[in-house]
């Protein structure tokens, strides 16, 4: 169970102070050793002997001695401070990701508490408009329609929870077979036309592209980045969902245009449960699930996804794919 923000920063103040405490420690001993070395040093030349003939020899051993001392005790003071050092840095670093992780499980819950009561209300409130109302078959079909679309919208979370839970435990098996990725980026495209009539989706969609892979699993990747296209470009705008072959490979591409990803977080994005830092995202409904399913997906059947600037304005999504005859 993670520990709250609180918890973390009061753990690591105490690390802190134990820290220092432990280098005041370490020098404080290097100070008494060194004056150790020089009270012994001092005793040993005060009993040597003037007249004798090996004064100057054991002299030197004994300012010898001082010295082989000396750099002993910086040697595993010096030692233990690099050790120190480099385990401080590690909780340290440990700590941060713990406090990020712990921003980011807080802001998840958040979002995935608001996807999970929106629908469910806004479902609600239908049904009860259609039990206690008359509706003519227009205003019948649009209050249906709407529900429709909210259902899916919880389907689809429920899905992507699901499916990060398995895949993070290792409990999910890749089914794969040959498949028509063309037709299935089809039924991904008129699915999303018919829950979002008033939005335009152009396609380019070369025939009889096949590939071998788990069909959930690329309908899954496919349905996430048309909803992210969607969901953070203009309803005015269209968005385009192209396919092409390659050399070996068949070539996906969603493009929009939206406010698009900085270059320094092109990378950032396909993390769990981030989210881009510009107001657009922060505005729009998400869980941060969606791009880190697709490229987990993606991995898992051997492809490639990246993020391109759109000249026009927006995001290019593309995946690549190996193909098959």
């Amino acid at each position: 169970m993670s520990l709250s923000k609180k918890n973390i920063k009061r753990a690591l103040v105490v690390y802190w102070i134990l820290a220092m405490y432990i280098i005041a420690s370490l020098l404080w001993w290097f100070i008494e050793l060194s004056m150790q070395n020089n009270q012994i040093t001092n005793i040993r030349l005060a009993e040597l002997n003037k007249t004798d003939i090996f004064f100057e020899k054991k002299q030197a051993q004994i300012f010898e001695d001082k010295k082989n001392n000396t750099a002993q005790y910086l040697g595993e003071g010096g030692l233990f401070l690099i050790l120190i050092i480099t385990g401080a840095t590690f909780v340290i670093r440990s700590f941060k990701k713990e406090i990020r992780s712990s921003a980011n499980q807080q802001s998840f819950l958040t979002a995935v508490t608001h996807e999970l009561k929106t629908p469910i209300a806004i479902t609600k409130l239908n049904l009860e408009t259609i039990q206690k109302h008359k509706l003519n078959d227009a205003q019948y079909q649009k209050i249906l329609c709407n529900t429709l679309q909210e259902t899916n919208r919880l389907d689809a979370l429920c899905k992507n929870l699901l499916l990060s839970s398995q895949i993070d435990a290792g409990g999910y098996k890749i089914s794969k077979e040959n498949m028509d990725f063309s037709e299935l980026i089809r039924e991904c495209v008129n699915g999303f036309a018919a829950r979002y009539s008033y939005r335009t989706i152009d396609t380019e969609i070369t025939s009889n592209l096949n590939v071998h892979g788990d069909t959930f699993l690329l309908q899954m990747a496919i349905n996430n980045l048309i909803e992210n296209a969607l969901k953070y470009s203009p309803k005015e705008n269209a968005i385009a969902v192209l396919l092409k072959k390659g050399e070996g490979m068949v070539t996906m591409q969603i493009v929009d245009e939206g406010n698009g990803v900085a270059d320094n977080e092109k990378q950032n994005v396909f993390k769990k449960f981030y989210r881009t830092g510009n107001e657009a995202t922060k505005k729009a409904k998400g869980t941060g699930l969606g791009l880190y399913l697709t490229k987990r997906i993606v991995e898992a059947h051997d492809g490639k996804i990246t993020i391109e600037n759109n000249p026009k304005g927006g995001s290019i999504f593309v995946i690549n794919l190996k193909t098959v005859v």
